[in-house]
């Protein structure tokens, strides 16, 4: 029997509305937002973007979690996976009852008519999507709609004949669940590139050619199954992963199109290279706003409040280190103290403790973000523990 799937909510928005201000609205972030974005408090300024934190996507999937909960109070409900990449978000999720399919001991095969699956902000592969729906399981789909759009693009390109190259990180959820959308057409390969230096070797051998078996040895998990580099090569669409880095994004694509017109001549090169603008629009907005923060004010260092395996809240922090001493941290306890923070550097993928971050007196403005899945309440508990160090740093002078 094929699944029930819910697209559009379950007519619940009014009655989790209270439960879902209560658990990550902050009075003091709206209170900034209606005034000019800044908080004073002392010797202190914090200047905020003016744009960060929740986006419509990700306030839209939360939403629909907890109204899927209502819903069903009686069934086992269940993510695929983190619904964003927010720790504390997911956390509460676990804690109202709903169960996580990638935790040890859970399994989608032992799924069945009586349970609800709840598709993250991410989407999910083809091939997860038809299991769930042979297993008969209630579906809620929450994924974005900058996702669906790129999945559109590819799904044109694969039936086109064009290789969907997918600028984004091998393993996350949104590239795999787009990669698969490539698989939908007979002859829909793909090649997924996480940066510039990838995109030059795959640049390399489009102009010259090469050692096929390198190449494969290379990117196999990154490349469709029977990904042939020297026929698969020819036709390029390109896409993203909508939380990338917008201008990296672009000098990828400007990349393939030169090696491509090279090798084909410029009155070819609109028959081998196409591209579409999938960046989502909430992160380029976020991107945008950073920058203007940085253009505007003189900071003594920013703050990038996100998860740590926040794709969008990592690349506003390689935005902000090349203007000013910055530190992305998960939440506010990492400011531990007027003297050391807990921060996962852009170049390292572990949390590293520092100290001397916080100068000890004079005036002090900081800079102040948040990537798309973090929720009002932690940039308001960051701003009122930062605004507490401030003040003791001030009174030990």
């Amino acid at each position: 029997m094929p699944s029930l799937i819910f697209r559009r909510g379950l007519d619940l928005k009014d009655a989790v509305a209270a439960e879902l201000a209560q658990d990550y609205r902050s009075d003091l972030v709206d209170e900034l937002k209606r005034g000019d974005f800044t908080y004073r408090a002392g010797r202190l300024t914090v200047h905020l973007a003016r744009e960060f934190g929740f986006c419509y996507g990700v306030d839209r999937a939360v939403d629909y979690a907890y109204q899927t909960r209502r819903k069903f109070p009686d069934k086992q409900v269940y993510l695929t996976g983190e619904i964003i990449h927010n720790p504390h978000v997911n956390e509460k999720l676990r804690t109202s009852g709903i169960r996580f399919m990638d935790d040890p001991g859970e399994s989608a095969d032992r799924l069945g008519g009586d349970d609800v699956v709840i598709l993250p902000a991410f989407g999910v592969t083809m091939g997860l999507l038809a299991q769930l729906d042979r297993q008969g399981c209630t579906l809620v789909d929450t994924t974005c709609g900058s996702v669906l759009n790129v999945w559109k693009n590819v799904r044109r390109y694969a039936e086109d004949g064009f290789t969907s190259v997918i600028h984004g990180k091998v393993h996350h959820e949104e590239t795999r669940a787009t990669a698969s959308q490539a698989l939908k057409a007979p002859s829909g390969p793909y090649l997924i590139v996480l940066d510039r230096e990838e995109t030059d070797a795959v640049c390399t051998y489009i102009r010259q050619g090469g050692d096929r078996a390198a190449f494969l040895d290379r990117f196999g998990e990154a490349a469709s199954p029977g990904f042939d580099p020297d026929t698969d090569l020819v036709r390029i669409g390109l896409a993203n992963q909508t939380t990338m880095l917008m201008s990296e994004s672009m000098e990828v694509g400007e990349m393939f199109r030169a090696a491509l017109t090279d090798r084909y001549g410029a009155e070819f090169a609109a028959r081998h290279f196409r591209a579409f603008d999938t960046i989502c629009s909430a992160t380029q907005d976020r991107q945008d706003a950073v920058v203007a923060l940085l253009n505007e004010h003189r900071l003594d260092l920013m703050l990038v409040v996100g998860g740590y395996n926040s794709s969008n809240t990592l690349n506003l922090a390689r935005i902000c280190r090349t203007a000013v001493p910055t530190y992305h941290i998960a939440d506010d306890d990492c400011l531990e103290s007027s003297t050391t923070v807990r921060h996962r550097p852009c170049d390292s993928k572990t949390e590293v403790s520092q100290d001397g971050w916080l100068p000890a007196s004079g005036p002090l403005h900081v800079g102040l973000t948040a990537g798309a899945s973090t929720p009002d309440n932690s940039v308001g508990a960051v701003i009122l523990r930062l605004a507490g160090f401030a003040a003791q740093s001030a009174e030990s002078r």
